[in-house]
């Protein structure tokens, strides 16, 4: 009789085991699906006041003494300019 109790209480514990496993499968699906890297295409330039690099089409551009400069914000043109 002793046997049989632990094989059944083995069953039972695996039983809840597999049901604990479908709740959080189950909870995980209902969870926004994470989202992929935003892929960026084109030219990646230089801020040189923060050393970010950001795409072309997205930055801030300023021509000085003949030389293109981009940056990343108004606050990194700013800063700049201090300079």
């Amino acid at each position: 009789m002793g046997f049989f109790r632990f094989v059944l209480f083995l069953f039972l514990a695996y039983v809840a085991f597999l049901f604990v496993r479908i709740y959080l499968g189950l909870k995980r699906a209902g969870q926004r699906p994470r989202q992929a890297p935003r892929q960026v295409r084109g030219e990646m330039v230089k801020d040189e006041v923060c050393n970010t690099y950001i795409p072309r089409e997205e930055a801030l551009t300023e021509v000085r003494d003949g030389v293109e400069r981009y940056f990343c914000s108004e606050e990194c043109r700013r800063k700049s300019k201090q300079n």
